[in-house]
């Protein structure tokens, strides 16, 4: 066995060496598209299916073993239904990952001053968790929420605290949905998100908090809630939430995921997760 395993390792080319590690990378982006969905257990039931289909092609149970093999013929189409969010995170995440990025083909001119556009936020965050009114505030990062934003209502606006608190005060016509941020313009208002699909979240949390979740599980969006239950100020990032932030955690945090070292940082810069939880 061995012998054969040193005669195959010196018969191999650096293309041969290559493509293994090739198939190696893309088998472990995989693993980390799927680690803790549903699609990890789906899997698992998919290795057990296979594993009793060569048993029964081992033990000659024709009948089964024919069963089996047509229901895996049809499976293939139903595990790309069942996987369509994981793939379509996983081709997001490719799309992300720098290659063939936004600045490959040009440099973004409309650089903003993201310390800026962070300061009017949490100015505005401050205010609303202090007086107790619920808000959810999405900014955009690199993967477009154009979809998002034409079910709200459009507002093209210069990012302020005084318009961001101005739109949450109850009872106004754009207080209900999210507000959507692009660089330092806020996009529109009232929008609607998508709830998370996780069943296993506190009951404590609320529709804000399960669509600013669900808004960060298909995109690389964060999204910052203020509860108006108890004004509570959250974060999302990645389909994980941190709670309790006080306004000056929330500053650091957001500075630290946009990567705002200086006065002067793209909005399309490639940020870090080390504050998500």
């Amino acid at each position: 066995m061995f012998t054969g395993l040193i005669d195959i390792i010196k018969t191999m080319r650096i293309n041969d060496i290559v493509d293994i590690l090739i198939i190696a990378y893309v088998l472990y982006r995989l693993i980390l598209v799927i680690h803790k969905t549903r699609a990890e257990q789906l899997l698992k039931g998919l290795a057990v299916l296979i594993i009793i289909t060569k048993l029964s092609e081992w033990l000659q149970l024709r009948t089964v073993n024919y069963i089996l093999r047509n229901a895996m013929t049809v499976g293939v189409i139903a595990l790309l239904i069942v996987f369509q969010p994981e793939l379509r995170r996983g081709l997001e995440s490719l799309g992300r990952s720098g290659f063939l990025g936004k600045n490959f083909f040009f440099f973004n001119e409309d650089e903003k001053d993201m310390s800026e556009v962070i300061g009017e936020i949490c100015d505005a965050v401050q205010y609303l968790s202090r007086s107790k009114i619920g808000a959810l505030i999405v900014i955009e990062r690199e993967t477009g929420l154009n979809e998002i934003i034409e079910t709200g209502i459009a507002m093209d606006s210069k990012i302020s605290s005084e318009l961001l608190i101005n739109t949450f005060i109850p009872n106004t016509p754009l207080h209900d949905g999210a507000v959507i941020i692009r660089g330092d313009r806020i996009m529109a208002a009232g929008c609607f998100l998508p709830l998370t699909d996780n069943q296993n979240l506190s009951s404590e949390l609320g529709t804000r908090h399960r669509a600013a979740l669900g808004v960060t599980e298909i995109s690389d969006a964060i999204a910052v809630v203020v509860s108006e239950e108890t004004g509570a100020i959250s974060l999302a990032q990645n389909g994980r939430l941190s709670r309790h932030l006080d306004p000056k955690t929330l500053k650091e945090v957001l500075s630290s995921i946009l990567d705002v070292k200086d006065n002067k940082k793209p909005v399309w810069r490639k940020w870090g997760n080390k504050h998500a939880d």
